[in-house]
């Protein structure tokens, strides 16, 4: 069983019911018997028979038999030389086994064990007959079903009522568990204000301990990371005034300068624009990250965003002599979200993409429609020809500032933020990014985003858009 509350429920039912069973056995056990006494009795009975018999006949045989069933529980039969019930009362099937010389003991319901049977012969006064007294013993506490056991509706009303008390008791242990793997879950997606909900009194076992530490842990997690998304977006904003001033003293030095210092001033205009670009980007994660950025509720042609990023993207790959190909089929493609945040999601997707493949190849961008639990959805798909990612870094491609290769990195002018940049707009949007590498040969990454409801897609596939279809 995986579900902690059945195991738990389970246990403490079959704990109870083993009790129960201990309980009866001891009792069982421990139970004074009768026997003995009416082993040293019984020849007086037999003795008493035969007198009320041969005195007072059939009748008075029978009225003492009675009495000694009705005041002792005691059932008795007097049996002749030819195996006659002599009282006429009807004598059962064991009780002239048990005359005759059997062993046989009473069945009434379910008994465990069976009643004693005792048996005594002796002859008559006249010593022309011989006469054979049956006693079958009261079963007392030995019968566990029937007129003097456990009652079988107490049973049920017992089965029920312990496993109602056993089914409260393991809801009271695992609820708080139930709630702690919630929050856990919620914490592990990126939810920072997840907290378990520690009850603040009332419970101090160590279940409440561990989900008050839990908040507590949670807490302590969302000041730290809170605190470095403002340390961040701090230092970014004060970067940026220095880097204007920069660029304006770039300005006036080419004016006083000559050409021999132009290769050197170019020099620093390319890296006051990286840095100018890594500012840029930190913001926008530092805002995605916060929350400050407003995700709007407005209708984005997916296709036309699709089509103008291949565009511009075919325009920046001619420099590595690769091509920009994309596919998207006729229909409604429209999602709500902001424009400008979509369109940098899939455009570093994109220009990543044309980083890595090798020169001449073509990226392939493709739209399509596919359904999932929570309705359509459009996904946005970018495959390149490039080396791939090892299998152990696809998870970590969204993490900041991860790059596979430092080297490789300051060759490509990357520093690790454009996927980061993706995957937080496209969850912020209700979608989710996917990478992985392709089997022949290359690297895919999937962006899928929650279609509005309504907009259908035509059947008919045109030929693929390219852009290198226009030289």
């Amino acid at each position: 069983m995986k579900s902690l509350f059945l195991k738990i429920f389970l246990s403490f039912w079959l704990a109870q019911a083993l009790f129960l069973v201990l309980v009866v056995v001891v009792t069982v056990v421990l139970r004074p018997q009768r026997t003995s006494s009416w082993e040293a009795l019984r020849s007086a009975v037999l003795n008493e028979a035969v007198n009320e018999y041969e005195h007072g006949g059939e009748s008075q045989l029978r009225q003492y038999l009675d009495g000694l069933q009705e005041t002792q529980h005691v059932r008795a039969f007097l049996f002749d030389e030819h195996g006659i019930e002599i009282s006429r009362r009807g004598a059962p099937d064991w009780a002239f086994r048990v005359a005759a010389g059997g062993h046989a003991a009473p069945k009434e319901g379910f008994v465990i064990p069976a009643p004693t049977v005792l048996r005594e012969s002796r002859a008559s006064s006249d010593g022309r007959h011989r006469y054979t007294l049956v006693l079958g013993l009261p079963p007392g506490p030995r019968v566990f079903f029937g007129p003097r056991g456990l009652p079988v509706p107490g049973l049920i009303i017992l089965a029920i009522s312990s496993g109602f008390v056993c089914y409260l008791l393991a809801w009271f242990l695992t609820k708080p568990i139930v709630r702690l793997r919630a929050a856990t879950r919620k914490l592990a997606a990126g939810d920072l204000s997840a907290r378990s909900g520690a009850p603040a009194s009332g419970r101090r076992d160590e279940v409440a301990g561990l989900m008050r530490d839990f908040d507590g842990m949670a807490e302590r997690l969302q000041l730290l990371v809170e605190a470095q998304s403002r340390l961040l977006n701090d230092i970014s904003h004060e970067l940026r005034s220095p880097l204007a001033r920069l660029n304006v003293a770039l300005g006036l030095a080419r004016q006083r300068s000559g050409p021999e210092s132009a290769v050197m001033l170019e020099r620093i205009e390319l890296e006051a624009s990286r840095l100018n670009e890594l500012i840029g980007r930190i913001l926008i994660l530092a805002r995605l990250e916060d929350g400050e950025q407003r995700v709007s509720q407005a209708a984005v042609p997916l296709d036309e965003l699709v089509l103008n990023v291949a565009e511009d993207a075919e325009f920046e790959a001619q420099a590595r002599h690769c091509h920009v190909r994309s596919t998207i089929p006729s229909g409604v493609w429209d999602v709500r979200g902001e424009a400008s945040l979509l369109h940098s999601a899939i455009e570093n997707v994109v220009r990543n993409a044309i980083r890595y493949t090798r020169e001449g190849s073509t990226v392939e961008i493709s739209l399509e429609r596919t359904n999932s639990a929570s309705g359509a959805e459009a996904l946005v798909r970018v495959a390149d020809c490039g080396p791939g990612v090892p299998t152990e870094a696809l998870e970590k491609l969204f993490q900041p500032f991860y790059r596979l290769d430092d080297a490789r990195g300051r060759l490509t002018g990357g520093v690790g933020l454009g996927l980061a940049i993706t995957e937080r707009a496209v969850r912020f949007h209700g979608g989710r990014v996917t990478a992985s590498n392709r089997a022949e040969g290359g690297f895919a990454i999937e962006i899928c985003l929650p279609l509005i409801p309504g907009g259908q897609v035509l059947e008919e596939m045109p030929e693929p858009v390219s852009a290198a279809n226009e030289e």
